[in-house]
Formats: structure tokens, sequence, C-alpha cells
């Protein structure tokens, strides 16, 4: 861990969720700035005045970008290259939500967790490497659930929200470690193990009001889980590696690990990554 993030100024997706504040707040103790990325400017804003009465010389900024709205994107992507972040940090997700086709043709689960992530990185990328950065991406375990379906490549016709939120992180993933296969350095795939966050609650009341309070004591807290990605900042993931709990995925210090992959559909989902990207850009 030989690089300085103090004075760095590092743009994060997501920042007002879970593991989000808790995030912010690591980085500005290592005295980075901080781009905070989200939907709801509002939230945004409130989470800024918090984290500066704590850290009063910090210097953080807001940029909008409503994940699956590809226009917001767009306009937040062209913000962030005029703000010249050193880092990017895709940490926001959607997992069991209201389902829809978005303005450009994509179930709106596959379009928040990879379509969106995949047009920022691959636009901020020449950027970030010219500054010496990072880019660290939240992968999930959910990427094991099931194999990709070009057919139905983006599981719009799936119900089961694990399987249509895993085969998005298995296309961010896979099509990353593709992207920078040449490139590695510039490349960090994390995952906090199960932590409990918004993206937990998607349970039926009953099953949640029973679960949460041994979920709260069995699985980590989220202070701890973003430890996982300040460490992808500082370290980069090899081909097909991912940082994250060393206790089967779920526990523990974050640890260099290698996942499964199948190369005949890493190159499949990279293709189509790319399909995706160029018709929208």
């Amino acid at each position: 861990m030989d690089m300085d993030i103090k004075g760095k100024t590092i743009a994060i997706t997501g920042s007002t969720g879970g593991i989000g504040i808790p995030l912010c707040k690591e980085l500005l103790k290592r005295g980075a700035n901080l781009i905070l990325v989200d939907r709801n400017k509002s939230k945004s804003l409130n989470l800024r005045e918090l984290l500066l009465k704590e850290f009063i010389n910090a210097e953080i900024t807001h940029v909008t970008a409503d994940m699956a709205d590809i226009n917001s994107v767009k306009k937040a992507t062209d913000e962030l290259i005029n703000l010249e972040p050193d880092f990017f940090i895709h940490n926001a997700g959607a997992y069991s939500i209201p389902r829809f086709i978005t303005e450009n043709g994509y179930d709106n689960v596959f379009h928040i967790n990879f379509v969106a992530p995949y047009y920022m990185i691959k636009k901020l990328a020449p950027m970030i490497k010219e500054k010496g950065g990072r880019i660290i991406a939240t992968g999930s375990i959910a990427h094991r659930y099931s194999k990709s379906d070009i057919k139905d490549f983006d599981f719009r016709t799936y119900k089961k929200a694990s399987l249509v939120y895993g085969n998005a992180k298995r296309f961010l993933m896979f099509s990353l470690y593709e992207l920078f296969k040449n490139d590695s350095e510039m490349l960090s795939i994390v995952h906090p193990g199960i932590t409990f966050t918004g993206i937990t609650n998607h349970y039926p009341k009953l099953i949640y009001f029973l679960i949460k309070y041994p979920m709260k004591i069995i699985f980590m807290k989220p202070k701890k889980a973003c430890l996982t990605t300040v460490e992808g900042i500082y370290n980069s993931t090899p081909y097909s590696y991912w940082i994250g709990p060393k206790i089967f995925d779920i526990w523990g210090k974050p640890k260099l690990s290698k996942i499964k992959t199948d190369n005949n559909e890493v190159i499949e989902i990279f293709n189509k990554a790319e399909e995706i990207y160029n018709a929208e850009n």
C-alpha cells in the first residue's frame, strides 16, 4: 500500500447508501476529496453537509446521476470528466426493485448495475489512466447464481431478483476484466460479502422483521464491509481475481482471491458490452 490518496479526488456512485456513507468517511479520514455521485440530489447534499461538519477542510462536491436514465448518466459522465477525479468507485447498485424497460430499451436492473457503470467507466478510463489513478468496481457473490444468456442478455424474462441482479453483476465484472486485460493495474474488482444495507431489505415484511437483527449480528457491518473497497484503491486485481472478505467471501479482512470464469462466456459478454456501449456513444 504505497499509494497516498491525501489530496486526491475520488468520485463515488451510491455515496448515500449503506456502504457509501462509511466509505466516504473512511476516505476523508485518509485525506481524500470527494465527488458524490447520486440520483437523489437532496440526500447527496445533506450527506455533504454532514461530512463537512466532521471533516471541515475537505473538498466535497456533488454530481447527479440516475443510473436507470442513460441521458442522466451521459450528463454526469461529462461533468465528471470536467472535474477530473483521480479515482472512480462504482458502489451504486439496485437489487429487488420494481422492474421496467428503460428509455434505451433495457431492463432497469440490468441498466443500473451494468449498462450505466460500464459506460461511465469506459468514458472515464483514459483520463484516470493519465492521472495514475484506478477504477474500483463493486462485484457481488450473486454473479455465481447463473450463467449469462445472450438470447435474453438483460434477463428481462426472469422473475427471481437474485438471478437478474447476479446476471448484471456478472456482465459488469467479466466485461471489465476483458476491457482492462492489457491494463490490469487500472482495475480493482471488489465485493463486500454480505452486509446489512438497503439492498438486503427486499424480503417480505414478516421475514424481514424476523431476520433483521440476526443479520446485523451475523454479517459484517457496513463500516467494516467498506474496507474491501478501500483496499481496492491501493491494490489492483489481476484478470479473474477480486478482493473480498477472506472467510467464505462473507467475513474477515479483505483478501485477493480467484473467481471461476469461462473464457468463451467472458468474450461473449464483452462483445455484447461493447455493442451496448457503441450504441450509446
